[in-house]
């Protein structure tokens, strides 16, 4: 083992403004700004589900748990267009309005190479970053001919069957990766399946799963991802991709519809370019389309004779062009970025074919030039960034269509101490305008619970922080301060115009780091704590807290290497909620400990066997909130009801390469 190199994710999930976690066999290349920590298709062998996989290893990434599969993630108190989410440089949307589709459902874990997380404001060259930015990469192609086969069996009748190819010579390679998996309804600690929970706490019996399909699998999943690369000569290459997902009935319990399906596309192509003149050293252009095809129903509830159907789709296309050119001894970076994103959904019933629209067809479409420059100036680099925005949103409805304008800008600085030190600060502004959910969804009844009016958020950040290194011992922190000016929340005071701008202030810090007993054994170690408050309560409303602001949350890992062995033994914890949003449809959680093993062992030629077990004592824990801008179903206590997250988990999982 490499003491230098190897690190576990939560060892560097923490510091700067940038962190490339990357998951492929922990290996690192480190510095203050940024990590790369590879290989989420060799960690996350469970499921495909890369929202839980982020979860697990890094205290400042919440789960928000909506079904088996599908989930979403919260980092450091926001969630859902506060993030952005990109998949090779690709942006694609969910469809759904009630985040049963997130972004991070879109793509595939075995088929991931690294994950880069910017927490901040410290991103210009993507549309609509307020607060963090995560980039996913996925696997290349790669000269020869090799493979690998996967075979992963688990709880609760999990099965997946995977397989990747990659091959060429230096000027044309391709991959091909395709999978299928599938579950049963998992087990919460107290033996209860999803469609048991729901039984035991839903208000309303009208809303459970019938007979018929009480028993059903929880979802079924299949994916394709294929990629080509063609270098045209030294300094240039072309390379496209295609990447399809075909989820077939998801169980949303906690909701009042299940997904029918979630299918979704995305295309990319892109052109690299080094070294083509003085002005310029490095010239990149992008563009993608992306869509999803989304229906949900109350098909397999009590409730669903008449087939209640919200088919919502979605879909973007979107172009970039940036030029990075040597100047005064650092690098600037030109650059233009466009986009349209389309959201429509249209409600039907079993006699009734189309009734009325969910969300009428709307087209947010964006313009942008950004700017920025990075130079060492002896022991300190200074990054300055600026990125103006036009953004026009219209709507096939009666509702105003909406513009707004953006100027955005961030200075970020580290400073190199000594060896041993390192130094890190960063302000920035961001912006992002409101969706189509939050400006024109309508309620089956035809209710506007979207408000048009609504202005664009900004934040305005501040980070500090530092690195330092003392023998084998490692820390790194790393302090928070966002204000969020027409930050847009939930009222669920209100019978209509349930969103609305308000000013608000989220504040933290996270620590993490490592220790090195022996090139053997190593510790790693994370933790991370935010608070949010409104400055002023919601109409109608005295609570200030802010919604989806979890508590505090560690992780302690004790990981051993020898020989073909490795195992690991990972300790998370939370504190209770005790404080939420109470007025808006959260409530007290408890807090929670669980204890996860993994073995693994490589005896047989180019085999790799891994055995684990997550939740080992079979906790009963939920870790999601219950935020009424979700539409959740309300509990016999007449609070919103939680879901419990899966019980003991074994898993066993085959890998074989060639």
């Amino acid at each position: 083992m490499k003491k230098s190199l190897v690190l576990s994710f939560s060892a560097i999930a923490v510091l700067s403004a940038n962190e490339q976690v990357s998951l492929e066999s922990i290996l690192v290349s480190d510095t203050l700004n940024s990590k790369v920590v590879k290989d989420i298709s060799n960690e996350n062998l469970k499921s495909a589900d890369l929202a839980q996989a982020l979860s697990d290893v890094s205290p400042s990434i919440s789960l928000v748990r909506r079904s088996g599969i599908a989930n979403d993630i919260i980092i450091r108190g926001q969630k859902k267009d506060n993030i952005n989410i990109l998949i090779d440089d690709a942006k694609i949307y969910g469809a759904c309005p009630n985040r049963m589709d997130p972004p991070t459902s879109h793509v595939l874990t075995n088929n991931i190479q690294s994950v880069e997380v910017i927490e901040g404001p410290y991103d210009v060259e993507s549309f609509g970053t307020l607060s963090a930015k995560v980039k996913v990469n996925t696997k290349k192609p790669k000269e020869g001919f090799l493979g690998d086969v996967n075979v992963n069996y688990g709880s609760y009748g999990y099965s997946k069957y995977s397989a990747t190819l990659s091959g060429g010579t230096k000027d044309i390679k391709a991959l091909i990766s395709a999978s299928t998996e599938s579950s049963e309804q998992y087990e919460d600690g107290d033996g209860n399946t999803l469609a048991q929970q729901l039984e035991k706490n839903s208000k309303d019996d009208t809303r459970v799963y019938s007979d018929k399909y009480k028993d059903m699998d929880a979802y079924e999943k299949k994916t394709f991802m294929s990629k080509l690369y063609f270098n045209l000569d030294d300094k240039q290459e072309i390379n496209l991709s295609y990447t399809a997902n075909r989820s077939d009935d998801i169980l949303y319990a906690n909701t009042g519809m299940d997904a029918i399906y979630d299918d979704s596309d995305i295309y990319t192509f892109n052109y690299i370019a080094n070294d083509l003149s003085t002005f310029s050293k490095k010239l990149k252009f992008n563009t993608y389309y992306s869509k999803v095809d989304h229906p949900m129903a109350t098909t397999y509830r009590k409730n669903g004779a008449m087939e209640m159907t919200n088919h919502m789709k979605s879909k973007i296309k979107g172009a970039k062009l940036q030029n990075d050119m040597n100047l005064f001894n650092g690098v600037l970076t030109l650059g233009l970025d466009t986009s349209k994103r389309s959201w429509e959904g249209e409600y039907s019933k079993k006699m009734n074919p189309y009734f009325a629209d969910s969300i009428s067809k709307t087209n947010t479409k964006n313009k942008a030039f950004f700017a920025k420059y990075d130079k060492d100036i002896n022991a300190f680099n200074i990054e300055l960034a600026s990125r103006y925005d036009r953004t026009d949103i219209k709507t096939d409805g009666n509702e105003q269509d909406n513009d707004y304008n953006s100027l955005n800008a961030y200075l970020l600085t580290t400073y190199k101490a000594n060896s041993s030190l390192n130094l890190f600060a960063g302000f920035g502004k961001s912006s992002r305008v409101p969706d189509a959910r939050e400006l024109y969804f309508k309620n089956s009844s035809g209710k506007l619970v979207g408000t048009p009016d609504l202005d664009q958020t900004k934040n305005y950040e501040i980070d500090l922080g530092f690195e330092k290194t003392i023998g084998d011992f490692k820390i790194k922190t790393k302090l928070f301060y966002s204000m969020l000016k027409d930050y847009i929340v939930y009222n669920a005071s209100k019978v209509e115009n349930k969103f609305e701008n308000i000013d608000a202030k989220i504040y933290g810090f996270d620590i993490s780091g490592f220790y090195y007993a022996s090139d053997e054994l190593y510790f790693d170690y994370g933790l991370a704590y935010q608070r949010g408050k409104k400055d002023e309560a919601l109409d109608g409303q005295n609570d200030t807290n802010l919604a989806e602001i979890a508590p505090l949350k560690a992780r302690v890992a004790l990981n051993y290497e020898v020989g073909k062995n490795s195992f690991k033994a990972s300790y998370i914890a939370s504190k209770a909620w005790s404080n939420y949003d109470e007025e808006n449809g959260e409530q007290h959680l408890g807090g929670y400990g669980i204890l996860n093993l993994k073995y693994e062992n490589s005896y047989i030629k180019n085999t790799v066997v891994t055995l684990g077990v997550d939740n080992v004592f079979d906790k009963t824990y939920a870790t999601s909130n219950t935020y009424k801008d979700l539409t959740l179903l309300s509990s016999t206590s007449d609070e919103v009801m939680l879901l419990n997250e899966p019980g003991r988990y074994v898993y066993v999982n085959i890998k074989y390469s060639f």
